[in-house]
């Protein structure tokens, strides 16, 4: 059985025969590949940093609202459909109630304060027009649009009074929202 010899750089295998060719200038040729590397990497890590910035969040300090009222529970939904066209909500008055004065809640986050919704009346709501308690705002859809528009799930009236229940409202799926 053999031992294997211990390698000790170029002198250790010269003793069984064995040269190494001289490498030519090794250190330049594997900083310039390491130069290659690195600026590769920025080129394509560059972009890929830039991107999460164009996912920009409709913002706006000044506008934030209060808190949804989570402790308040929903007693009744009402046949009042909630629609979504372009940038507008528009909210379908079926019923032979009147709301004055009532706060619209978004999927539980964005609020408009809305003076009063008619018996049979259609309102429409822009989409920008509903701020959170962050200043944020839903993305409204339309044509010029950067971002998928937030979909409407639940609708909610808040009356005046603090302490009354909320009041659902039936949110209708577009084909948009489905997707």
């Amino acid at each position: 059985m053999r031992s294997s010899p211990t390698v000790r750089g170029r002198r250790g295998w010269a003793e069984f025969g064995i040269t190494a060719a001289p490498r030519p200038n090794r250190r330049r040729y594997t900083s310039r590949v390491r130069r290659f590397a690195l600026s590769a990497l920025c080129v394509l890590a560059l972009p890929a940093m830039l991107l999460p910035s164009c996912q920009t969040v409709r913002s706006d300090p000044a506008m934030a609202t209060r808190q949804y009222p989570y402790w308040l529970k929903q007693v009744e939904t009402l046949p009042v459909q909630v629609l979504t066209e372009g940038e507008t909500m528009v909210i379908v008055n079926a019923t032979t109630r009147s709301f004055d004065n009532v706060d619209v809640w978004l999927n539980e986050r964005y609020v408009q304060h809305v003076d009063r919704i008619a018996p049979g009346e259609n309102k429409r709501l822009a989409m920008a027009s509903f701020w959170d308690i962050r200043g944020e705002g839903p993305n409204p859809g339309g044509l010029f649009r950067y971002y998928q528009p937030t979909p409407i799930r639940l609708v909610q009236i808040q009356t005046s009074d603090p302490a009354a229940p909320l009041i659902g409202l039936q949110a209708v799926l577009t084909e948009v929202e489905t997707r």
